[in-house]
């Protein structure tokens, strides 16, 4: 197999792993810099072309997408699907779980245990908007945040007015949480791969730190997770159409509860705190990727259980 990762920083551990992986499977891979990439556009040919040189004969892509990069990243990898190149997370199912609004609207839709949400569109009714989430303690979002930055536990209703009215002031999109409080500043990340959970670990924040992501300097440590919370992060990623997520939950009295679902999360703090080959587990995912391809040209449609939804069947009623 012809592999590129496409990836800024080929130093990464992610990145370093998933490239030792593959080349331990006996594949060619290469390291893409998604955001040097250039793309031709024309009727029937669409190309791309990187450090001048023309892309071809890649049999699959695996996306390693920041945050910050997802308008081009994600048109990348929707140009590597042009070419009738498989690619390990659809360009579509990225957007969806990087819009926190809209994947939120989608896992409620399917039926995901999550924590009561409000958004607004700068409200002046900022009281009303912390009762919709059952009052003070709040956590309060910006839609673009990740690794934890611009989350804000607000104690009091005086102080989340503060900070919703700060927020609405800059024109900046927030959500509103109810705050969890049984969580302790921990919670639970599922590594899923082609329909199944193969990883999981409980993280839990410092001291007097309520977020638990390990970028903040949390600690990741092995966890069995319960049937319900195995049933949830597969739920999630199904709804969404992702075929590799990152589900994070919290533990609550009423269940499992996702908070996020990464489509490019790390490997390190995973298989450090499991001791799992998950990098080999998505080389193995992308491997049967393209066996399939190779399959359905034979007359064999048989789909995997975790291909990511087309788009146009995002906004409807999962059965």
């Amino acid at each position: 197999m012809k592999l590129a990762i496409l990836s800024r920083e080929p130093k990464l551990y992610s990145t370093t792993r998933l490239v030792e992986a593959a080349q331990q499977r006996g594949h060619d891979v290469a390291v893409i810099d998604h955001m040097k990439c250039n793309l031709v556009l024309e009727k029937g040919a669409p190309g791309i072309v990187y450090l001048d040189n023309k892309l071809e004969k890649f049999d699959a892509i695996i996306p390693r997408i920041g945050a910050s990069a997802t308008f081009y990243g994600t048109a990348v990898v929707r140009q590597f699907e042009m070419m009738k190149v498989k690619t390990a997370v659809e360009s579509q199912a990225i957007i969806r779980s990087r819009d926190k609004l809209r994947s939120m609207q989608i896992l409620s839709r399917a039926g995901v245990g999550m924590p009561k949400t409000a958004f607004t569109n700068y409200s002046n009714e900022v009281s009303e908007l912390i009762g919709l989430v059952g009052g003070a303690p709040v956590i309060i979002k910006l839609l673009e945040g990740t690794q934890g930055l611009g989350v804000v536990l607000a104690e009091s209703e005086k102080a989340a007015q503060s900070v919703i009215e700060a927020f609405h002031n800059l024109k900046a999109r927030i959500i509103v949480q109810e705050y969890i409080a049984e969580s302790k500043g921990a919670d639970l990340r599922a590594f899923v791969v082609n329909g199944e959970v193969v990883g999981a670990m409980k993280r839990q924040g410092k001291e007097g730190e309520f977020r638990s992501n390990l970028h903040r300097g949390g600690t990741g440590t092995l966890v069995k997770l319960s049937r319900a919370e195995k049933a949830a992060a597969l739920l999630a990623t199904k709804a969404l159409g992702l075929g590799i997520a990152g589900v994070d939950m919290l533990q609550s009295k009423r269940g499992p509860l996702v908070l996020e679902v990464n489509s490019s999360p790390g490997l390190e703090g995973i298989e450090k705190a499991t001791g799992l080959n998950i990098a080999g587990k998505i080389i193995e995912y992308t491997e049967a990727l393209t066996q399939r391809k190779a399959k359905s040209k034979g007359g064999d449609n048989k789909k995997l259980t975790a291909e990511p939804l087309p788009d146009s069947q995002s906004d409807q009623p999962l059965r």
